[in-house]
């Protein structure tokens, strides 16, 4: 995602971590890639508590800012979704893509906590997500 964006050119990408990010960082940005695990049928916790923590200091100061979503689910992904497009939709931002869930089929507890080999179609269309943002971005679409 990071390099595909990085290729797009006329844009600065920053990779950071859910709990590094602050209110702050989000209104320097001129869009956002969300990435994560979908967990217990929902958000990851770090997802989780950056919208915990930045959710009310960015209400209505960055309306229309460009985002896509990967979510990793062990079977279908649609909670993490649903649950990240629903705060998502209450800060105003916008959705450049349909999210893109990557399946790993993890069901049980040894697979669900073994480290994952994502195939790299799945690797090539997160790729295609992080271009197409970037591309937006630079190009002034969103």
């Amino acid at each position: 995602v990071e390099r595909a964006a990085r290729d797009q050119g006329g844009v600065s990408v920053k990779r950071q971590t859910a709990r590094q990010t602050r209110p702050e960082h989000v209104l320097t940005a001129s869009g956002l890639i969300l990435v994560g695990p979908e967990n217990l049928a929902g958000l990851s916790g770090p997802m989780k508590d950056f919208f915990d923590r930045c959710y009310y200091p960015l209400l209505d100061r960055c309306p229309g800012l460009p985002y896509a979503a990967l979510i990793c689910a062990g079977s279908d992904g649609s909670g993490a979704h649903r649950q990240l497009a629903r705060i998502a939709q209450g800060l105003r931002w916008k959705p450049v893509c349909e999210p893109l869930i990557v399946n790993t089929n993890a069901q049980s507890a040894e697979a669900i906590l073994a480290r994952k080999q994502i195939a790299n179609e799945d690797l090539d269309r997160c790729g295609e997500v992080g271009a197409t943002l970037a591309a937006g971005v630079a190009m002034g679409i969103w």
